[in-house]
């Protein structure tokens, strides 16, 4: 007699609703698939390789999915299920993963490099996070200042919960501005507060005009602010940012996760933080 209390049919109830989503291919992952990076050439990288690969994989041995991860989630079952469910989901990662190693050696030999170049563990490793793939492009600071996405600074100064943040990322740069010029942070120097505010101003001010807001300018309170902070650096605050620093930097050597995409602002007066992609 069927028994509804039991675990295991109250976590099928749980996940039914997973039966009614429409199996596919998420559009970012399809902007990638379709990116003109993955039609390769000898010089590109091996992502781009795997890349081309799978788009090869998707309408012949992936019946139009990607390669299955082989993994299944923790349920209540009894062992001897729960296993062969398991090695049916992990036979076919494995046969999705060598359908793709095949693939990534017929492309590289096609380009005129190693087939063995790219190794069976990083396809491998590729196939299971292939819904999981992000491409990040990002633009130098060198573009950044040289040539401003003007649309996207006045969304940013348009917007209540951003213009603050862009305040002070305009007050940032006129510092390092004033710094260049007078070989010292404004504000100091307790009794050159008084010029240097000017200074400061004028500096923000030229920001602002290379940044395409010509005549522009910033609140007096708050340069006068900046000028007062001399560029202090609070025990707490510089932690934090130390903190956020590593953290990107070990999302760039491992590759996992998704890091920043643009300049990080951190307001320690309302402890608000922004990330302004200019």
């Amino acid at each position: 007699m069927l028994n509804v209390d039991e675990d295991n049919y109250k976590e099928a109830v749980e996940s039914s609703y997973k039966v009614s989503v429409t199996p596919g291919i998420s559009n970012e992952i399809r902007q990638i698939i379709d990116d003109n990076s993955s039609e390769v050439n000898s010089s590109s990288s091996d992502f781009w390789v795997l890349v081309s690969a799978l788009k090869e994989f998707i309408p012949n041995e992936g019946n139009g999915e990607l390669p299955l991860e082989g993994t299944i989630p923790d349920m209540t079952s009894l062992t001897e299920y729960y296993v062969s469910l398991q090695k049916i989901y992990q036979a076919k990662a494995e046969s999705d993963c060598l359908a793709m190693e095949h693939r990534v050696k017929s492309i590289l030999k096609r380009i005129g490099r190693d087939p063995e170049s790219i190794s069976r563990a990083y396809i491998k490793t590729f196939c299971k996070n292939t819904r999981k793939l992000k491409v990040c492009r990002y633009r130098s600071m060198e573009e950044e200042f040289s040539s401003p996405v003007l649309s996207e600074v006045q969304k940013y100064f348009a917007d209540e919960d951003s213009c603050y943040a862009m305040n002070f990322y305009v007050l940032l740069r006129a510092v390092d501005r004033v710094a260049a010029s007078y070989s010292r942070l404004p504000g100091i120097f307790d009794s050159e507060i008084v010029e240097d505010v000017p200074r400061l101003k004028a500096a923000a001010v030229s920001v602002l005009s290379d940044m395409g807001l010509k005549g522009a300018s910033l609140s007096e309170d708050l340069v006068t602010e900046v000028c007062r902070f001399a560029g202090a650096e609070i025990h707490p605050v510089a932690a934090f940012i130390g903190g956020v620093a590593s953290q990107e930097v070990i999302k760039l050597v491992t590759k996992q996760f998704v890091p920043l995409n643009g300049t990080f602002i951190f307001n320690g007066i309302d402890l608000k933080s922004q990330v302004l992609a200019l």
